[in-house]
């Protein structure tokens, strides 16, 4: 049995990639023939930086961070 997939996409308050990760990720998942659960959340800095993040958009999947690559802080 597979383990399903669930993609969590972090952005802070002011982050402008929401519309078109939106459409990436679903075309991407439709072309692959691929369900997963997709989880957008909008954090303070505070709040990305108490997680751990690295930028916004920060992308994971399965908990696995793809997005960004490593640069310095949530803003």
């Amino acid at each position: 049995m597979e383990k399903p997939i669930k993609i969590e996409v972090f952005m802070n308050l002011v982050c402008p990639s929401e519309p078109q990760l939106r459409e990436n990720i679903s075309k991407a998942l439709f072309l692959e023939g691929i369900e997963a659960e997709v989880i957008f959340k909008r954090l303070s800095d505070e709040e990305g930086e108490k997680l751990g993040l690295k930028g916004s958009p920060t992308v994971r999947i399965n908990g696995e961070e793809i997005q960004p690559l490593p640069s310095g802080g949530f803003s």
